[in-house]
Formats: structure tokens, sequence, C-alpha cells
């Protein structure tokens, strides 16, 4: 079991990525439970944005090498997104004590991390094949409900830089 499962994780990163959902569609709305900060708490999408853009990233396992490196590189610019006046929040399918855990030792606090249903999964067009977790799909959704934004590889490198890029171009330009 353990041996296919092996060759199923080295043929998903063999492919792309892809994700369904296009810029200018509306983000499926959807309430779970996640944790920030090793606290649980219930995290609804709807109120997330009514305090602007989020970077939602659904990522395939925690504890893994490029999801706990990845998790890192959120933290540490979470800064750059709230100044922007974005709010990260990471999702995978990982159970909430796992999520717990991982919102204090990777994600450092800074950010929470949710549950990831099978429902949300699939409204998001984010199943990576023949497993039941996620595949490495960033999207930025506007206060709006658009997605603006989306980026789907299963290298973790490009996520961070991207989404935060994908905000800045959505904040307003000064006026002089």
């Amino acid at each position: 079991m353990r041996a296919l499962l092996s060759l199923l994780l080295i043929a998903a990163a063999a492919q792309p990525a892809a994700a369904a959902l296009k810029v200018g569609s509306k983000a499926p709305d959807f309430r779970t439970m996640g944790a920030l900060a090793g606290k649980p708490f219930r995290l609804h999408l709807a109120e997330q944005l009514r305090h602007g853009p989020v970077v939602l990233y659904f990522y395939p396992k925690a504890y893994t090498k490029g999801c706990t490196l990845e998790a890192h590189a959120f933290s540490e610019a979470e800064g750059d997104f709230a100044r922007a006046g974005a709010r990260v929040v990471g999702m995978s399918a990982d159970d909430l004590p796992t999520l717990q855990r991982f919102s204090v030792e990777h994600c450092r606090g800074k950010f929470p991390v949710a549950t990831a249903s099978p429902g949300v999964i699939k409204a998001y067009d984010v199943k990576m094949p023949m497993l039941g977790m996620s595949n490495r799909t960033s999207y930025v959704i506007a206060p709006d409900g658009r997605i603006v934004f989306v980026h789907s590889q299963l290298d973790w490198k490009g996520h961070v830089a991207k989404t935060l890029a994908a905000v800045r171009a959505l904040a307003p330009t000064p006026r002089h």
C-alpha cells in the first residue's frame, strides 16, 4: 500500500497541477473548521472576504517537505499580505488536530489553516488525481467573491510571490 501511494504521488508530481476555476468566476462559499495559533475556530469564506481580499491556498498534506516550506514562506510574508489588505488562509484535507499543531509549528501562528472537505476540494477543482487530497493551487479572491488570480503548480516556490503580486495589483493606486 505504501509503495502504491509513493507511485501515485510521483505520478501526480510529474503532471502539472490544474485548476478549473478561472479568473473572473465566483469563488464557491464554504464553512469549515480551522486553526490559528493552535486554537480551533469556524471559518466562513464570506466573512473573511468582508475584511478584504483572501489568498486561499490549497496544499496537499501538512508536515510534508513542500507544504512545510510553503507554510514558512507564507508566514514570513504575512506582514506584506496584511499591509496589502489581504488575509491568507491555507487549506488541506488534514484533520483539525493536525492543523492545530501545524498552525503553531509551521504557520507560526501568523495565518489560519483550515480543513478542506471533499466538497470544497471538488468545488475548487483542486483534487489530486486518485487521492483524497488537494493539489497545490493558490487563489486570490477579491472582496466581491470573484477570483482574480490562480496559480496551480506543485512546486511551492512561486505561490507566495505570485499571490502577493496579485494582491498588490488589487490595491487602488494613490492619487497625486
